[in-house]
């Protein structure tokens, strides 16, 4: 359950939101259901089916689904081998629901938590192997996850500049002018479904070098994520299933992050890269590992539970809330 796929999706700005009225227009209707709550099929060229799956795969359209993530997180110096450096971790907990005009909403909350290697424990502080610093943590927290998700493929805007233009999944649409519609690029062998999703930004980076030297590793930041998602067809086709159990994988490359304190180091410029599990549909908080479950349950746990509203708030990236919660250095 990564955090900026659905900041992504989430932060469409009215524009794009009002551009769904020429879409279009009386070609495409919301999937038929019955009375019943059920269909014979979904046809994954329709934008609607479409926005109708993507709300099953992330959340449920009866009760609130969590699911987590977890993996590890390398540094990239020039040519040399990767090197392993902490954990990355954290859940998300998620419901969706279709309005009446047949677009999908959701709401949840998530977290986000950086590992020691050898234990899987939570860091508060990590020992930079680069700068010999002790550093602390900034693990992630957001409260109020959510929005609405149209018929047209969002275009969205990063940081506090809104500088940023990335067509969701860009590398599947072929025609990129004008509207896309919300068409994701299913694909089915037999009855594993699977779904590859990409986005990759580049934008002002929120932490500023005139008030984070340490922190800023530039005036620039391009992070980006690339999902592959597998599910069950038949679960999928099924509308009296109200969510459906996934396993995903994702690749994470980016700058450091800015609590890793990189800015005035010579290395400041070399990449972070992960590879990380993710997964929803098991039992309750199954999905959770051990570690991570009793953290939160310690600190945090309300963030074991959706909001009790439906936020239409643009969602922050861990460098947005750094800027806002981390006093300056300077």
């Amino acid at each position: 359950m990564s955090s900026l796929l659905l900041h992504g999706l989430l932060s469409q700005q009215p524009s794009a939101i009002n551009a769904l009225n020429n879409l279009n227009q009386g070609s495409v209707q919301p999937a038929h259901t019955s009375s019943a709550g059920s269909a014979a099929s979904l046809d994954f060229d329709n934008p609607y089916d479409n926005l109708y799956a993507f709300g099953k795969i992330w959340a449920g359209y009866d009760k609130p689904q969590i699911g987590a993530f977890h993996g590890l997180m390398y540094g990239r110096i020039g040519d040399a081998r990767l090197v392993p450096l902490f954990g990355y971790t954290g859940t998300g907990v998620m419901q969706s629901k279709i309005d009446d005009d047949g677009n999908m909403q959701i709401r949840g909350k998530e977290t986000g938590y950086f590992t020691d290697l050898a234990s899987g424990d939570i860091l508060e502080t990590w020992d930079n192997p680069w700068t010999g610093d002790t550093v602390e943590v900034f693990n992630f927290y957001n409260p109020n996850m959510g929005g609405k998700l149209t018929a047209q493929m969002p275009r969205f805007a990063m940081g506090a500049t809104k500088d940023d233009a990335t067509l969701m999944n860009e590398g599947t649409h072929i025609d990129q002018s004008g509207t896309v519609p919300f068409v994701l690029p299913f694909e089915v062998f037999g009855d594993d479904l699977m779904l590859a999703w990409d986005y990759a930004h580049e934008y002002t980076n929120p932490v500023s070098k005139h008030k984070w030297p340490k922190a800023c590793t530039g005036n620039r930041i391009s992070p980006s994520e690339h999902f592959t998602f597998s599910m069950s067809l038949e679960q999928m086709m099924d509308r009296s299933q109200p969510t459906v159990r996934y396993q995903a994988g994702f690749s994470r490359l980016s700058q450091w992050w800015p609590w890793m304190r990189m800015g005035e180091h010579k290395y400041k410029d070399e990449v972070l890269f992960g590879r990380i599990f993710s997964h929803k549909g098991l039992t309750g908080y199954d999905d959770v590992p051990p570690k991570v479950l009793a953290y939160i349950e310690k600190h945090a746990p309300e963030f074991l539970e959706v909001p009790d509203y439906w936020p239409e708030a643009l969602p922050k990236g861990t460098w947005e809330a750094f800027a806002e919660e981390v006093p300056p250095e300077v």
